[in-house]
């Protein structure tokens, strides 16, 4: 079993990283599924303007795109990270998630977001977007408050309750990978 945790932003100065590094140190020993966190920044996904990857069918000519469908059938479930940008989501991981097609289908997801609203709008938005794309919400999601306060020292460190929030999350999300096999 295998949880990706999917960095959402690739800006500048991004907040999402802290929170992926937190997350993955925090699910350390978690021993149901092997955690593995993807960064959008190292990925460089430019932007998506090749043909419908539905209609390509994991056919694709281009080997970047190819490389990164094989990197999401690796993963059972999906912890995918964004800010809120402008009520919404980052463009990153729009683009990301549009990259692909049959590869999102039948994967558990959830969401972690931070913002002026401390990321519900951004999980709003993402969840019609994965539920179209035929990934299954698993409903679950971590909204932080104060991030900007909390992330001054360049390390976010989740508190208690987030720590607690975050491994139901993960075993949660196994337990419906393991339905959806």
């Amino acid at each position: 079993m295998k949880i990706q945790i999917i960095v959402g932003s690739v800006r500048e100065g991004r907040v999402a990283i802290q929170v992926a590094e937190w997350m993955q140190q925090a699910l350390a020993d978690f021993n149901q599924a092997e955690i593995e966190l993807v960064d959008l920044k190292q990925w460089n996904l430019p932007i998506y303007t090749g043909a419908s990857p539905l209609a390509l069918n994991r056919n694709y000519s281009d080997p970047l795109q190819q490389k990164w469908s094989e990197k999401i059938l690796e993963a059972d479930a999906y912890i995918l990270i964004s800010p809120e940008y402008n009520h919404g989501y980052s463009p990153a991981l729009k683009n990301a998630l549009d990259y692909l097609g049959t590869e999102w289908k039948n994967k558990a997801v959830a969401f972690a977001s931070y913002g002026s609203s401390n990321g519900a709008r951004s999980i709003e938005h993402l969840r019609a977007v994965t539920v179209q794309l035929g990934l299954i919400d698993s409903n679950l999601s971590l909204e932080i408050r104060d991030i900007f306060a909390r992330t001054k020292a360049q390390k976010f460190v989740g508190n208690e309750f987030e720590q607690k929030l975050l491994v139901s999350i993960a075993a949660q999300l196994v337990e419906l990978a393991q339905k959806l096999k």
